[in-house]
């Protein structure tokens, strides 16, 4: 089974990786001997997401995988995006970001609170392939969050697909219709059909 290293010490992310990327072994970049921190500069999730596999690709010599992910949210014309872990001004302060993103959107009526979760996974190989894929998921902003599942901004995230929210869907329902798992999805085809 090759091994890919996901260049995230993120635990729900590679939680869900090795959910949906099946057939690999998965290892985080700390797991994999990589230390340090990857700066973030792109201007796009498919920027970010490419600088950070490219970044543990090269340390390790290995292939290496990368998600880059946010929510965009419609009355906020779009943030914050690819700003979505530091919303707060702290990297991954879950909530801090919740409560930010709740203050920004008071008063905002139901009909305009509309949002979708954008991801970008990228693999980079040794060998110099690249392969990128994305994904999208579509819902709104409640007023207030519920469930404790996922993590980030799910419990904040009604989904349309799902008709409930992130923070009280399984794993296994929100795997089924989240950003991250299409694009993971999406790449594996495109993996199968090379």
């Amino acid at each position: 089974m090759q091994t890919i290293v996901v260049a995230s010490g993120n635990k729900g992310k590679l939680r869900e990786i090795a959910e949906i990327f099946t057939g690999f072994a998965i290892l985080s970049m700390q797991e994999a001997g990589f230390a340090g921190d990857i700066e973030e500069t792109g201007a796009t999730f498919a920027e970010n997401a490419l600088i950070k596999a490219r970044t543990v690709c090269k340390a390790l010599g290995r292939p290496a995988l990368a998600d880059d992910s946010g929510l965009c949210v419609d009355a906020l014309g779009g943030a914050p995006g690819v700003y979505s872990a530091r919303f707060a001004g702290v990297h991954g302060d879950d909530a801090a970001n919740n409560a930010l993103l709740l203050q920004k959107l008071a008063g905002v009526p139901e009909e305009k609170r509309g949002a979708y979760f954008e991801s970008c996974v990228a693999l980079v190989f040794p060998d110099g392939r690249e392969w990128t894929a994305n994904g999208r998921t579509y819902g709104k902003i409640m007023t207030a969050p519920q469930g404790t599942e996922g993590f980030g901004y799910d419990p904040l995230f009604y989904s349309s697909e799902l008709a409930k929210g992130f923070g009280v869907a399984s794993p296994a329902e929100k795997n089924a219709v989240s950003h991250r798992g299409k694009a993971l999805r999406a790449l594996a085809r495109m993996l199968q059909g090379e």
